[in-house]
């Protein structure tokens, strides 16, 4: 039986990125994924190529992405680090070239690359390592940059041998309450913090059903989740699906997850490669919700 989720706290519903807010409450925001990389999980080397990114960006927008966040160095388990010089180099380019569209976030781990990336127009970081790296409080509270705090044991070479937890729930949220205390020492309102569990980060396949299940019980923390699950390798492994072994077979179990977060309001903020299937199972979703009157369309021809 699922536990009830838990209502967000007042504090849930908005986040501060730099000069703006974004009201969580209408409805959830979809943030698109770009992979400036030659070996992320899902689509490594699709968009390696700075201007196939910006299209491949710009298409995103078009979907219906709210914020793309945009990263150079892979965090898949196993890959290998790159310079910060490196990462530099693929991802500002892209930044300047979308300045022009949604917020965007960057996905970095390290405070120099959040440097350059917040100089070249970007709003948020995400972390992997909630703030790992002991210079990125300083350039978040320079910047008054968007901050997303996830939730990771070792690094992406050591965190499969990491998954090992009593209560991954109790243990997950002790994390990230304690990184979220970091940033009230650091100088990092919480109003521009949001929370993610880290799903696929150094949990093993039930780890992340538990994660899943019960995220509601991060909402306590009184900031928004981040829910990042699109093309996750557990999922290919539910009904011994032999076809979403291939990560572009997993969007069904990807949707399902979206819609489930969103429904029972545990997660705002939706991480995904196919924004727009997403968002459209959103709209579907909110209709649902509203009454279901928006999913009747227009009236049937007279016979």
């Amino acid at each position: 039986m699922m536990p009830p989720a838990t209502t967000p706290a007042e504090s849930a519903w908005s986040w501060t990125i730099r000069d703006r807010v974004l009201d969580l409450r209408p409805r959830a925001l979809v943030m698109g994924i770009v992979n400036v990389t030659p070996d992320s999980f899902s689509d490594g080397g699709r968009y390696f190529d700075p201007q196939q990114a910006i299209e491949h960006a710009r298409q995103l927008v078009r979907d219906g992405a709210d914020i793309l966040d945009i990263g150079g160095e892979s965090t898949r388990p196993g890959a290998t680090p790159v310079s910060v010089e490196e990462e530099i180099r693929r991802v500002v380019p892209v930044i300047e070239a979308l300045a022009d569209t949604v917020p965007l976030s960057i996905d970095t781990m390290k405070a120099t690359v959040a440097e350059a990336a917040l100089q070249a127009g970007a709003h948020i970081v995400n972390d992997v390592t909630a703030l790992g790296d002991p210079a990125m409080p300083a350039v978040v509270r320079r910047f008054q940059a968007g901050l997303v705090l996830m939730h990771m044991r070792g690094t992406p070479q050591t965190m499969a041998q990491l998954a090992d937890y009593d209560d991954v729930i109790a243990e997950v949220r002790e994390h990230l309450q304690t990184r979220l205390l970091l940033c009230g020492k650091e100088g990092i309102d919480e109003t521009r913090v949001v929370l993610d569990p880290g799903i696929g980060f150094a949990k093993r396949s039930w780890h992340n059903g538990v994660l899943l299940a019960r995220l509601g019980e991060l909402a306590t923390l009184g900031r928004p989740i981040l829910l990042g699950v699109s093309r996750k390798g557990f999922l290919g492994k539910i009904g011994n699906r032999a076809d979403a072994r291939s990560e572009d077979q997993r969007l069904p179990a990807s949707l399902a997850c979206a819609c489930d977060a969103v429904s029972r309001n545990t997660a705002r903020i939706i991480r995904v490669h196919d924004v727009e299937a997403t968002r459209y199972a959103f709209d579907v979703l909110a209709a649902i919700q509203h009454g279901g009157t928006e999913l009747a369309g227009p009236p049937d021809p007279a016979l």
